[in-house]
């Protein structure tokens, strides 16, 4: 990892800016990456999952405030609301834990402290940062700060001179998506804390999943007092207006004693402000692995929040020692992982939200610049697989949840493989996916179906080619919508059969490319859309292309006609030819331009009828790919304009009140972004026998992506888009290390061999550029 570039390196606004200082300090400040991060973009629109401030990448803890409290959906730090309520430790995919309030309380307050302890806060005084959170909570006069490390929660609070300090530990009531239970505390020295908190089990978390804490102050305890109602504890303290209170929170998903053990080794002492450089360093590090050149400031800040967010989200649940929480069989186990020769665990094992929509964000981001995290999810997908016998599509705390559809987890496994990252045990893993896709496997079970497997409509799929809608038997789960389950499940064969054909099993490879062809089998040539069929295999009665969620998942027919990436000739042959398929997708983005390209600004719209009759939507995965299809549709320029006009309409702007415009899923938005920012994509996920990108039109002058020698020959790939700007968006030529280039493609061994791609950009499209004239 390679420190972010220092001034003479970054845009002339921030050379500028770092010029204009110098002429009034001695010393030239240096600008870190993680210092344009703008955390609280898209913060209006907030889940619990969704902020994050005091946390490392990929983070255990992570350690934030909290403005709403009740529900998965709308709660966590909502920057529209100015009242806090705790600073809470976990703010995972179905998972919350360990909040703390610092108050200051009088004779006047004392009895109700533990229900009205809520303090208004004010954005004027607040700074957020990676790693770093600061605010002023204006009813107890108490100055916080929060930084962390990746399992330790490290707190300083300035008190005034007036009332009593103390801490309240919220560990029973709602906390963001969790009921949480059965909290307790005791004290074991003075100034030594531990107990655990439980999450109740949710409607997609079907398990309980406790949270158990360490907690070590620099200031003895004077005295510890629990209420009957909320049973939640009040920490007292002698008189220390005159001194900052320190508290640090280690957490732990298998025991208070690896609670501790995790302090230790990772935050033996008091230094806060020195884990707070420490974390700045880190950030800076991963945010560095990819440098970008020209552009707005605006825009700089903008693309590091972006790639700030695909590097978080899907969080470490092993301690240090790689004890880890297995809650796949029927009791809850302690696991471990694999030690290398000194002792340490060889990966970390993770909670992650579904892998859907992953082949078009983090395969290729993290493929790229992040080859170690794909490694690393790999072994804990694989990880789940030994201890429950089912490679899983969204674990939540060891356990599995059944999130969304399909078997989304096989793309970004096989891309893995192709790309060379992942090179060891591939048979064991093929037959772990392959276990996925046949009756018993994970693809039988719809969104959330614990205990049932008839959601999924695999039988249908296997027997008639097709996933009927509605599926006779009834409703088992969520997104039971069997045109999408169709079409999923075909582009989730064809990656299958890639690996199949790599290990040189023809026979497995030939039946799921067979099977990948059911897309077809939901076409219908009369309205030229994809059409939910009933069991009989008759077409959906008056059938509305636009209608949300009939028989399509989170999305309407028109756009997802369009899944069909591992067979987008097929489709163009489907609808008439490449020239008929491209005018159909042009009209549709047409039509989707009129409205922002997204049904509304956040996820919570897309149901509204103002919203969600549009025909292409880059707020949710279902047709994120659309963009790039005019590449396979022999008409690249038309790839380079319309990329170009989502990035600059869709992921653009600071605003706490806007930013993904959409379902930011635990980092897939924001990966997004970053690649049709850079001018990369990868249509089929990266499962290709020879994986490869497609072009599109990069925003800024030159993008620098520093490869990881562990994985990777070249030392960096860089894009340089000459005369670029915003209206200079197509590519007029290519040279690709000082050769000429003629293709939108490129392959991934070109790019991890290292390089230069040069562009040479114009305001008109090139419409020879790119496409094969020989076959016209």
């Amino acid at each position: 990892m390679k420190p972010g570039r220092t001034a003479r390196h970054l845009s002339p606004i921030i050379f500028l800016f770092l010029f204009v200082s110098c002429q009034q300090k001695i010393d030239e400040p240096k600008i870190l990456l993680s210092d344009l991060v703008v955390p609280t973009v898209d913060t209006a629109n907030s889940r619990w999952f969704f902020f994050s401030s005091a946390c490392r990448p990929f983070g255990m803890v992570n350690l934030s405030p909290d403005t709403q409290v009740g529900g998965a959906w709308g709660s966590g730090y909502r920057y529209n609301t100015d009242t806090i309520k705790g600073f809470s430790h976990v703010h995972a995919w179905q998972l919350a834990g360990v909040s703390v309030m610092p108050i200051v309380y009088s004779e006047e307050n004392k009895s109700t402290v533990f229900t009205g302890y809520e303090s208004k806060f004010s954005h004027e005084t607040e700074k957020v940062s990676p790693g770093y959170h600061y605010l002023e909570l204006d009813r107890y006069q108490i100055k916080a700060e929060v930084t962390s490390t990746k399992r330790v929660g490290f707190h300083r609070y300035a008190f005034s001179d007036s009332g009593k300090a103390a801490i309240l530990f919220n560990l029973n009531g709602m906390l963001g998506p969790s009921l949480m239970k059965e909290g307790t505390l005791t004290q074991t020295s003075e100034t030594v804390l531990e107990g655990r908190t439980v999450n109740s089990p949710t409607i997609r978390r079907p398990k309980d999943c406790p949270v158990f804490f360490k907690a070590e102050l620099n200031t003895p305890v004077s005295a510890i007092e629990r209420d009957s109602i909320t049973g939640n504890y009040l920490i007292h303290f002698e008189d220390i207006e005159s001194q900052e209170l320190l508290l640090k929170v280690a957490i732990s998903y298998t025991s208070i004693e690896n609670a501790g053990l995790n302090m230790q080794e990772e935050l033996p002492g008091w230094d806060f402000d020195q884990v707070v450089a420490d974390s700045r360093r880190e950030w800076n590090a991963w945010l560095g692995r990819i440098e970008i050149e020209g552009g707005t400031m605006e825009q700089q800040k903008r693309f590091y929040t972006d790639l700030w967010h695909a590097l978080q989200g899907r969080r470490i649940i092993s301690d240090v020692n790689g004890a880890y929480p297995d809650h796949t069989g029927k009791s809850f186990r302690i696991g471990q992982l694999p030690l290398d020769t000194n002792g340490k665990p060889k990966f970390n094992h993770y909670n992650s939200d579904a892998f859907w929509g992953a082949q078009w964000t983090i395969n290729t981001l993290w493929g790229l610049a992040y080859p170690e995290m794909m490694e690393e999810f790999t072994a804990s997908m694989m990880q789940y697989y030994q201890d429950g016998g089912l490679v899983p599509r969204g674990p939540s705390g060891g356990n599995y949840t059944f999130v969304m559809t399909g078997a989304s987890a096989t793309p970004f496994i096989v891309s893995a493989i192709q790309k060379g990252i992942v090179k060891d045990d591939l048979e064991e893993i093929y037959h772990a996916l392959k276990k996925n896709h046949l009756p018993g496997g994970i693809m039988e079970k719809a969104g959330y179906e614990h205990k049932t497997a008839l959601g999924g409509g695999l039988g249908y799929y296997i027997d008639k080619g097709f996933v009927p809608y509605p599926i006779p038997e009834g409703q088992f789960g969520y997104h039971q919508d069997g045109a999408s389950l169709t079409m999923e499940y075909a582009y989730q064969d064809w990656a299958l059969a890639q690996l199949a054909h790599k290990l040189g099993m023809e026979e497995d490879s030939n039946y799921f490319l067979k099977r990948s062809q059911n897309y077809t089998n939901v076409f219908d040539p009369e309205s030229g859309w994809m059409r939910p069929k009933d069991v009989d295999g008759k077409w959906k009665a008056d059938f509305d292309p636009y209608q949300h969620e009939h028989g399509f998942n989170e999305s309407n027919a028109a756009q997802s006609t369009w899944f069909v990436p591992q067979d987008l000739p097929g489709l163009a042959e489907l609808m008439g030819g490449k020239k008929a398929a491209a005018q159909k997708l042009n009209q549709a983005f047409e039509t989707a331009k009129t409205m922002g390209f997204t049904a509304g600004t956040s996820h919570d719209r897309e149901l509204h009828p103002e919203y969600s009759r549009i025909p292409i939507n880059y707020g949710n995965q279902p047709s994120i790919q659309t963009a790039f299809i005019f590449n396979y549709l022999d008409q690249p320029w038309k790839t380079q304009y319309w990329s170009r006009e989502v990035v600059e309409t869709v992921y653009e702007g600071i605003s706490p009140q806007r930013g993904f415009n959409g379902d930011e899923d635990q980092g897939l938005m924001g990966s997004l972004s970053v690649l049709m920012k850079t001018g990369l994509f990868s249509m089929k996920g990266g499962c290709s026998p020879e994986p490869f990108y497609e072009l599109g039109s990069p925003i800024f002058d030159q993008i620098t992506i520093h490869l990881n020698p562990d994985f990777y020959p070249g030392k960096t790939f860089t894009i340089t888009a000459k005369n670029n700007s915003s209206e200079n968006r197509y590519i007029q030529s290519a040279t690709l290390n000082g050769s000429e280039w003629s293709d939108w493609k490129i392959l991934h061994q070109k790019i991890t061999e290292g390089g230069e791609l040069m562009l040479e950009m114009g305001s008109a499209p090139n419409k020879n550029w790119g496409v094969d004239l020989s076959e016209e």
